[in-house]
């Protein structure tokens, strides 16, 4: 895709922006999936709070342990490509120093002629886990909205770390974009989640172009579902539950839906609820 470039970077981290482990698991399938060596990773000791983020002892195959400490790494392919090349960011969301962490990879991306950056990350939401899971592609660059089809955020509040790379990014001069995957706020004892796992991964590859691994992802995605329907199937109030929140997608989805229908529905479903306004949560793009 013209609109990326063909020297992709893909940024994902475990942390506030990783709801069900979606977006940490994405970065896992892609390093998994080819083969990379790393370009360069910041020293720990000046980004990450180890009473939160606490270093972890591990053995080797031999039973001999070491210590490993919280990371963040750029990594790129081994072998060369014709078409678009993904390089890939990821590690730990760092506690302190956001802007000289962002800085850093920022100053290498551009030594490494990078030319486009993708953030992916995943959010709680109110949607059912029977339907797709829905990912918000967005960007800030007029260009790149349109080359690729995607929307213009209009969230205020907090964010991640993703958001400080994406502006980094565009401010150096690299059109950057974001893919955020909606995973159900019920799940919460099915996490990881590899039906927004696969959500992800399928629409990383539409906006780049770039061919991605997927694995045996389709079969835990149903797997999951399943788990899910299970546990839901002994719980009235639950299932009762799910189903207003497929109405409520199903309106929204609907091609005769308008803006008033989709609005006079959401607000039947919160007075449903006994809720007040939505309050979306963690770094939430769509608001």
């Amino acid at each position: 895709m013209d609109g990326l470039g063909r020297r992709v970077l893909v940024a994902g981290f475990d942390g506030w922006n990783d709801a069900g482990e979606a977006a940490s698991s994405a970065m896992t399938r892609l390093r998994e999936g080819g083969a990379y060596e790393p370009v360069f990773s910041v020293d720990p000791e000046l980004y990450f709070d180890y009473q939160y983020t606490r270093p972890q002892v591990v053995a080797d195959g031999e039973g001999k342990r070491t210590l490993q400490w919280p990371e963040a790494t750029l990594l790129k392919p081994v072998r060369a490509t014709r078409g678009t090349q993904l390089w890939l960011l990821t590690g730990v969301e760092p506690a302190r120093a956001w802007q000289a962490f962002a800085s850093e990879f920022i100053d290498v991306a551009l030594r490494e002629d990078i030319t486009g950056f993708v953030a992916i990350g995943s959010m709680m939401s109110d949607v059912p886990h029977t339907r797709p899971i829905s990912v918000f592609g967005g960007s800030d660059n007029d260009a790149l909205r349109t080359a690729l089809d995607l929307e213009r955020s209009t969230y205020e509040g907090p964010v991640g770390i993703l958001s400080v790379l994406g502006h980094a990014a565009d401010a150096a001069g690299i059109p950057s974009a974001s893919l955020w995957a909606s995973v159900p706020h019920y799940v919460a004892g099915h996490t990881p989640s590899p039906k927004a796992t696969l959500a992800l991964l399928d629409k990383l590859e539409d906006i780049t172009g770039a061919p991605v691994p997927r694995g045996e992802l389709a079969t835990e995605a149903a797997a999951w579902e399943a788990s899910i329907d299970a546990a839901a199937a002994d719980d009235e109030e639950m299932t009762e539950y799910i189903r207003q929140l497929e109405r409520t997608r199903d309106t929204w989805d609907s091609p005769e839906a308008s803006g008033d229908a989709i609005a006079q529905e959401f607000e039947r479903y919160l007075r449903r609820r006994g809720d007040g306004p939505s309050k979306p949560g963690r770094d939430d793009p769509r608001r």
